[in-house]
């Protein structure tokens, strides 16, 4: 029999409270943030995504569980790391809850990389990718300047650094030092080393500020995380994009860093990176005056051999001083013979003369040039023999004798034609005195019969047969009346010459 008394199921009255999804949401929200307000989380980075707004969304997970993450876009810049995949991290945040899908994340505000194993190898992995890039490859590599007037120091200025690598470069060669003061450890450190090798590179040779002709990054000693900032990409990448050779000095020997890689040469230490960038004066004084000493012995060597193997090509050769005299002595004796020799023609041709034999002096002058050549010729080739200096003094001494012989041909042509005038002169005096010129004036020469000349009337006796010689010729004549003897008719009258003369014949000569 049904209880009509008792109340429906749906009436049942409860004592625990009623909440609506939202409700139980935000208070579960604000008991986690209450109870956990800031945290650090270790695990490894899984599933990262970037969406188009900037943020970062990522899983922490260990072997046992997973925790989502969230990077806002303005809190990125700041981490310090890229969140990649596969990274062990520390991340310190706010835990909350995500009301839309019932999780609960931790808002990220900080990330450390968790230990040194995951620390070698986002190194090894960052390595690995900018070696692909060809940002250490060795022909890339510049050769240090040997002796730069100017080095650029990136640096700590307040460390002991500096003043290891100023004092090493006063020892060695000191020269002027330009210094960027920067923070070597921190946040702030990787973009400040980069913009100090990028303004090195950016200054104007020959401006205010000396352009460096070598950069130092330098820093001491310190573990791995004090090393990273030197591990950064912006970093390697400028030191890698450096037009000035650059020397990284980074920690101690045993520490090696990316930038290592990328810099031209690596220094163990900062001290040892002053050592490669200048050399010892004192030892380049030593080595250049020993290439002194060196060159100066290699050219007394040089010199005395070249002396002695000259002496014995002059003795092959002879001495062309005598030879050059020989043919001076030659020259002067043929100058002589030839001045004899138109003395002589002249002579000759004043003898020839009368018989109309006259011998031409252009044959004598030829003759003596033909003499001449031949000696020229005769002493070019003695001269041919000779190189060098010797050489060039015996071809002006040649062209001397050359100049010689024409002034000597100049003057003989000269003397000739003096000559010739005189010869004419006296051919013309000559002609002028001769008894034929008398004959033709109505005078006649009388010539005993040996031809010899009748001069008085006492050198002719009775019956003596002359000869009278006019002018046209030729007569024959009988003396029959000599000085003394009888009386002789008186002789005609004489004609009267047309200069009024008297006809008698006087003397001839």
């Amino acid at each position: 029999m049904e209880n009509s008394d008792l109340p429906p199921a749906s009436a049942t009255v409860s004592n625990v409270p009623e909440f609506s999804v939202s409700e139980l949401s935000f208070a579960l929200k604000r008991e986690i943030e209450t109870a956990f307000p800031r945290v650090r989380v270790r695990g490894e980075i899984s599933q990262p995504s970037f969406p188009r707004s900037g943020h970062c969304y990522f899983r922490l997970k260990d072997e046992n569980a997973v925790i989502d993450g969230v990077a806002w876009k303005g809190t990125i810049p700041r981490l310090g790391i890229k969140i990649e995949e596969g990274l062990e991290v520390i991340a310190t945040g706010k835990l909350t809850t995500y009301a839309g899908s019932s999780r609960y994340q931790i808002i990220v505000d900080r990330l450390e990389l968790a230990g040194e194993g995951a620390l070698l190898k986002l190194l090894e992995d960052r390595r690995k990718k900018l070696q692909a890039e060809g940002l250490f490859d060795l022909e890339r590599k510049r050769a240090l300047p040997f002796l730069p007037e100017v080095i650029g120091v990136v640096t700590s200025p307040s460390g002991a650094v500096i003043r290891d690598i100023l004092h090493r470069l006063a020892d060695r060669f000191p020269c002027h030092v330009l210094v960027w003061p920067v923070a070597v450890q921190g946040e702030k450190a990787a973009a400040e080393v980069a913009a100090a090798i990028a303004g090195f590179n950016r200054l104007t040779p020959g401006g205010v500020v000396p352009r460096p002709d070598v950069l130092i990054v330098a820093r001491g000693g310190g573990s791995l995380e004090d090393l990273w900032a030197f591990n950064e990409e912006i970093v390697v990448r400028a030191a890698a994009a450096s037009e000035i050779p650059l020397i990284s000095a980074v920690g101690h020997e045993t520490d090696t860093t990316l930038i290592d890689f990328a810099s031209d040469r690596r220094a163990p230490t900062p001290s040892a990176a002053a050592e490669m960038a200048v050399p010892v004066r004192a030892d380049l004084v030593t080595e250049t005056l020993d290439y002194a000493k060196r060159l100066a012995g290699g050219m007394t060597r040089l010199l005395r051999e070249s002396t002695m193997e000259l002496a014995g090509l002059a003795r092959g050769l002879g001495d062309p001083r005598r030879l050059i005299e020989e043919r001076q002595q030659r020259l002067d004796v043929s100058g002589e013979r030839l001045s004899l020799a138109a003395r002589q023609l002249v002579e000759r041709h004043g003898h020839a003369l009368a018989a109309a034999r006259l011998v031409q002096p252009h044959a004598v002058i030829q003759a003596k040039e033909q003499l001449l050549i031949g000696e020229t010729r005769a002493l070019r080739s003695a001269m041919e023999r000779f190189k060098g200096d010797t050489l060039q003094k015996i071809e002006r001494t040649s062209d001397r004798l050359e100049q010689f012989g024409d002034r000597l041909k100049r003057h003989s042509a000269d003397l000739l034609a003096q000559g010739e005038r005189q010869i004419d002169q006296a051919a013309k005096l000559l002609e002028s005195y001769s008894f034929h010129s008398v004959l033709t004036r109505g005078f006649a020469l009388v010539r005993d019969q040996d031809g010899a000349p009748v001069l008085a009337a006492a050198g002719a006796s009775t019956g003596q047969t002359i000869s009278i010689e006019f002018a046209d010729g030729r007569v024959g004549a009988r003396v029959t009346d000599g000085p003394g003897g009888t009386a002789k008719p008186a002789p005609s009258p004489a004609p009267r010459r047309r200069d009024g003369g008297t006809g008698n014949q006087g003397s001839l000569l």
